[in-house]
């Protein structure tokens, strides 16, 4: 632990060096060009090339033109810096952001800084970065784009819009914010801190998923009727009191022996109309010790959500009004749209122990019901005991997304090319994890349960 948090301050500490790669590079080569156009002259005899001083007189132009702009540059780089600075302690101007999700890919998550009255560096950049949760950061994102004042043509802020990659989907924690001001060669970069404080969260992402016959078991309103009535509340084994009318052959003589009541079984209704689809998703594990801290729990959270995602937004294209049940509290702005709603909810679902399946599902309203491949077998085989060929089950087989081709992979790795992000790197490591055994054995059990019982149920 104390390992991991010098890391994070070398790391943190390092934001703040104004010195770059293209320092170094750039000074070498403004020597070696130095030398090279100021080395001594040949001798007039030695010179084959008449046109030689006056070439060399150009180069120097261009090598002390070049030099000024990028002296220009870099002078303007600290002056606006320091403006910035002014204007921060003084009026208390910073980075301002909007998050925004893309309507028409929702796992697409982006960022809209913008700053006001600053002053971009001669022919240079202003970028920004965040620090999210415990010890993270996002990759810098520039602000390239000009706000304009009304009506006119002086420029009030400026302002970028840019992707925000991030590993997991789930809702993030804002803590602080840097500006970085950098001349258009990248040699010096100079940072400001920013406080900040929010929350945005990644959603989770839509993937193909097999459409099944599914109906509503939830009546709310008598707008939308059934092809095939439906059971509703009153099963044969519920009792009342004998009341006139009532028929006596339906009398529970059992009771009337034992208590001397005359008791009578209520018959069965059945109801022509329904209203609403209800959909479950499971985030329970036997032991919540397994996942916590565990890399490859955390990718198959990922997949889960997508996977829950997905068949939400199957269903969503149905007639039918859908009701999203989640298994744990959450504080969501009520000023949200369903959608938005429910996104936010299944980004911010984690695993969980407390409430197992079978106290969560309720069998009577719900029309489909999405499990996992760490969700207890004995669960599994309990729900499919109570359950019949109504409620359609979504199996989100976790495993498959450390699925890939590893003798490629692994000639990847031999010709030294590092893996591109997170997933890559645990996709390798997945071949050799005994952490991997566990959970394909329970998915193989999962799996002959529901091929054994006579539920309706897709894997994904």
């Amino acid at each position: 632990m104390k390992l991991k948090n010098i890391k994070w301050q070398i790391k943190y500490a390092m934001q703040f060096f104004p010195f770059t790669v293209n320092t170094f590079l750039c000074a070498f080569a403004s020597l070696f060009a130095y030398k090279l156009l100021y080395r001594k002259m040949p001798k007039p005899d030695e010179d084959p090339a008449p046109f030689y001083p006056f070439i060399l007189l150009m180069a120097k132009m261009v090598f002390w033109f070049v030099l000024g702009i990028v002296a220009l540059s870099v002078l303007s780089t600290f002056a606006t810096w320091l403006y910035f600075l002014w204007l921060k302690n003084k009026k208390g101007i910073g980075l301002q952001l909007r998050f925004e999700r893309d309507v028409h890919r929702s796992s697409r998550m982006y960022v809209e800084a913008s700053i006001e009255k600053v002053r971009r560096p001669f022919l240079g950049f202003i970028k920004g970065r965040l620090v999210y949760d415990h010890q993270e950061m996002t990759d810098s994102f520039s602000l390239l784009s000009n706000t304009r004042k009304e009506n006119s043509f002086w420029r009030s802020a400026i302002s970028g819009k840019n992707r925000l990659s991030l590993p997991d989907v789930k809702e993030y924690d804002l803590k602080q914010g840097f500006v970085f001001f950098e001349d258009m060669l990248r040699l010096f970069s100079l940072a400001a801190t920013q406080p900040l404080k929010g929350h945005f969260y990644q959603s989770p992402q839509q993937t193909s998923t097999n459409d099944v016959f599914v109906f509503p078991k939830k009546t709310e309103n008598m707008d939308v009727r059934i092809e095939h009535m439906r059971p509703v509340e009153g099963e044969p084994l519920s009792y009342k009191d004998f009341e006139a009318g009532d028929d006596v052959r339906r009398v529970v003589w059992k009771i009337y022996a034992k208590n001397r009541e005359l008791m009578v079984r209520i018959p069965e209704r059945f109801e022509p109309y329904a209203s609403h689809l209800y959909l479950y998703a499971s985030f329970h594990v036997a032991q919540k010790l397994e996942v916590e801290g565990n890399s490859f729990a955390k990718e198959m959270l990922n997949y889960y959500k997508n996977a829950v995602w997905s068949v939400h937004q199957m269903l969503g294209k149905k007639d039918w009004e859908m009701r999203f049940v989640p298994d744990q509290q959450f504080n969501i702005p009520e000023q949200l749209d369903k959608e938005e709603r429910t996104a936010r909810i299944i980004s911010n679902s984690e695993w969980q122990s407390n409430l197992s399946l079978s106290h969560y599902f309720q069998a009577k309203q719900g029309s489909v019901l999405c499990i996992s491949s760490l969700t207890p077998v004995a669960e599994v085989q309990q729900l499919l005991q109570n359950t019949d060929s109504s409620t359609v089950i979504y199996f989100a087989k976790c495993t498959r997304v450390f699925h890939h081709f590893v003798a490629l992979n692994w000639l990847k790795r031999l010709l030294f090319l590092p893996p591109k992000d997170r997933l890559q790197r645990m996709k390798s490591r997945w071949v050799f994890a005994p952490y991997r055994l566990k959970i394909r054995s329970q998915e193989r059990a999962i799996e002959k349960l529901l091929k054994e019982s006579h539920a309706v149920y897709e894997v994904l």
